[in-house]
């Protein structure tokens, strides 16, 4: 529940969910073993704190808020399993944890596309997350060919996606504006792109989205200086439509349309 002495500060997108069942069900999809590390972004009031450090080797908890640090080292003074960082997880190091991390977090609305960015391509990436995330940008992140985005081709490059429950904006404090629902991201042993090709790759994906509402001739053509005919030489040997909008293509598209430009082997 809020507390009077913790006001919400809307510019950190707090919003505190103390629904029992909620959060239960948030840890249990981490699936916590006794030799864990998990790492826990915006922890709030320590209520999915709590339970995350039942089951786990340690908990770290990294804060932006200052205010909240005290409440939550008065909370748990007497666990030496929290270790409680007052930083911005935009500035954290994820070298410093241990391989095969998990990630439990209520993510802040409007950090949670750079967050999931950010995981995908830590050079320390975790093995599991289990992130509470706007109902919208879920969708997004499990999307399919005709409704992909950017962070939805980066999510499934690296990541088995499952999603989770539905939860309603009113079991927050205070309630946001849309409702939320839970992702699972499971590590992909080897990305669905080969290393080697993911700056290209990616590189390309970002042109093709710069102007989504073009069709992918006119913003390739545009984003690497070419010739529409050159791009409708590249189009046609992988067996693409002129007309196809960048949200349109499969990931197996993306990729041999990469090859196809930068003469890439596989």
């Amino acid at each position: 529940m809020n507390d009077k002495r913790t006001p919400v500060r809307k510019e950190l997108g707090q919003h505190w969910l103390s629904d029992a069942a909620i959060l239960e069900n948030i840890a249990e999809l981490a699936n916590i073993k006794s030799s864990d590390t998990i790492l826990e972004i915006g922890p709030g009031l320590g209520s999915l704190t709590e339970l995350l450090l039942e089951g786990s080797k340690k908990v770290i908890a990294v804060e932006l808020d200052r205010d909240l640090i005290s409440q939550l080292e008065q909370r748990f003074s007497d666990n030496d399993k929290l270790e409680i960082i007052n930083q911005d997880i935009r500035n954290f190091d994820f070298r410093t944890l241990p391989n095969k991390y998990k990630v439990v977090a209520n993510i802040p609305y409007y950090l949670t596309s750079y967050l999931i960015r950010m995981l995908s391509m830590s050079v320390n990436p975790p093995r599991l997350c289990v992130l509470l995330v706007q109902k919208e940008v879920a969708e997004r992140i499990a999307a399919k060919p005709g409704e992909l985005s950017i962070l939805g081709i980066t999510t499934q490059v690296y990541w088995e996606i499952t999603l989770g429950p539905i939860v309603p904006a009113e079991l927050f404090t205070p309630p946001p504006k849309i409702d939320s629902q839970v992702i699972c991201l499971e590590r992909r042993r080897i990305p669905l792109i080969p290393e080697d090709m993911e700056n290209s790759f990616f590189r390309l994906v970002r042109i093709g989205f710069s102007q989504k509402r073009k069709t992918l001739l006119n913003c390739l053509s545009g984003g690497l200086h070419l010739e529409k005919e050159k791009v409708k030489e590249y189009l046609d040997q992988v067996g693409i439509d002129y007309n196809t909008r960048p949200q349109e293509l499969s990931l197996n598209e993306w990729q041999d349309l990469t090859i196809a430009i930068f003469n890439l082997s596989v």
